[in-house]
């Protein structure tokens, strides 16, 4: 049972969120300077991009820790609890290093403005780590990169993904614009790799970089994979040709994150990291990133796949028309009101016989009612389940052993629907 100490130190973060996202630096760093600044005692990957930052991350402190590496790992938003956005070694931290942590970012000063709540989980995670003495931290982007609050650390390796309009009210509205704003994460002389496609977006990577003095390793020019009939693939990189690849990540997209995960090995095997090509390969293949094409039952089919831009969900609306072609789909969603939900929508429902629409417990979740009116002209059977664990509990128990439920939308739906499920006893299967 959670202490009551944790209990309040959750209310008192969640509190926070009132003071919503500020983007910059300053704050973050008067936190830091007034901990010591313990983002300087470890070694640090930083990746920012609009898809596969944490998939990428995760595959990356997997292979790290499999080559004997004490790795932290910083990602967002969690799915069920807290603590799982600060692991070390592949666990979350426990509710006493919370409230440890809690109360040592909180007691230092933080300058002129309340920090938000994401500066205060950044500087918890890196207090944590520097406590737990890692030897390199694994650390996600919550958005953008210039001004994101992960910006203080001074990388080993910096790592973009892709780029897709997103946060434009934020970081511009452009690809070109927001490219320049994940960018920002690269620094003097440290190398980077890069999954970005298009041709704005490869300028402006190839710009900064330039001008930072930066190494810059592109997918498609400096490394790239193919595919095989099994689901697997081949590499061939900056200085490697690896064969025979697999990941454990469900998803072709996952190959082309595999591709900068190989490349990020790569790069930091020419520095001063030791790995192997075995300790890869099993990083690759026995990663699990939750809430991302999750299968937690076949029979009814049950996947849970966070969907919450519009790339993802056109990710996932693929998936679905590929590898579940046949079967009745009901599509389980809710998404936020920040994102381009019509477009979002369209594409998730494409594949889809049903439509439950539902809320999750956030603040900036769009009403389901806005939702049907966007759905009606798309799909015919829709239903509103407003509470997520119960949307999830009547679309398992009014579908069949050979049809399909799919959650998604965002990530918050896809954490309330894991925490729903795995407290009810009577499902027919066990998540």
């Amino acid at each position: 049972m959670p202490t009551d100490a944790y209990l309040a130190c959750l209310d008192a973060m969640y509190g926070m969120r009132r003071f919503g996202i500020v983007l910059g630096l300053s704050t973050i760093s008067n936190i830091l300077d007034g901990l010591g600044n313990p983002q300087r005692k470890f070694s640090s990957i930083h990746i920012a991009g609009t898809n596969g930052k944490g998939s990428i991350a995760s595959t990356l402190a997997t292979i790290l820790q499999q080559a004997g590496y004490r790795v932290g790992l910083y990602t967002s938003p969690h799915l069920i609890r807290f603590n799982e956005r600060i692991c070390v070694n592949g666990i979350p931290i426990s509710d006493d290093d919370v409230v440890a942590s809690w109360e040592a970012v909180k007691a230092v000063h933080h300058g002129d403005r309340n920090p938000t709540f994401f500066e205060l989980t950044t500087a918890m995670a890196f207090y944590e780590f520097g406590r737990q003495q890692v030897d390199i931290a694994v650390l996600e982007t919550g958005m953008g990169g210039r001004l994101d609050a992960t910006n203080v650390v001074s990388p080993i390796l910096s790592i973009i993904t892709n780029i897709s309009l997103e946060h434009k009210s934020y970081l511009g509205s452009t690809i070109a614009a927001i490219t320049a704003e994940k960018a920002g994460i690269i620094k003097s002389g440290i190398p980077v790799v890069s999954g970005v496609t298009q041709k704005s977006a490869k300028t402006v990577v190839e710009k900064t970089a330039a001008a930072q003095k930066a190494p810059l390793f592109l997918k498609g020019r400096d490394f790239r994979v193919r595919r095989s009939g099994s689901g697997g693939f081949s590499y061939t990189g900056i200085e490697h040709q690896w064969k025979g690849m697999q990941t454990g990540l469900a998803g072709a997209h996952q190959i082309d994150n595999a591709a900068l995960v190989l490349a990020a090995c790569e790069v930091l095997m020419r520095g001063q990291v030791n790995l192997t090509k075995e300790q890869i390969q099993y990083g690759l293949t026995n990663n699990r990133w939750p809430g991302r094409l999750e299968v937690v039952s076949e029979k009814p089919y049950v996947i849970l796949d966070g969907a919450h831009n519009l790339m993802a969900a056109r990710r996932l609306s693929k998936f679905l028309q590929t590898s579940l072609s046949g079967k009745r789909i009901t599509m389980v969603a809710g998404i936020l009101d920040d994102k381009p939900y019509q477009a979002i929508l369209k594409d998730l429902v494409a594949p889809c016989s049903r439509l439950i629409i539902t809320q999750p417990k956030i603040d900036r979740a769009l009403a389901p009612e806005i939702l049907k009116a966007v759905a009606e002209p798309l799909i015919e059977e829709i239903e509103i389940v407003s509470d997520v664990g119960d949307a999830v509990r009547h679309a398992v128990a009014t579908s069949g052993p050979n049809d399909a439920v799919c959650v998604a939308g965002s990530l918050y739906v896809v954490g309330e629907a894991k925490a729903a499920l795995q407290q009810v006893s009577d499902l027919p299967f066990q998540v």
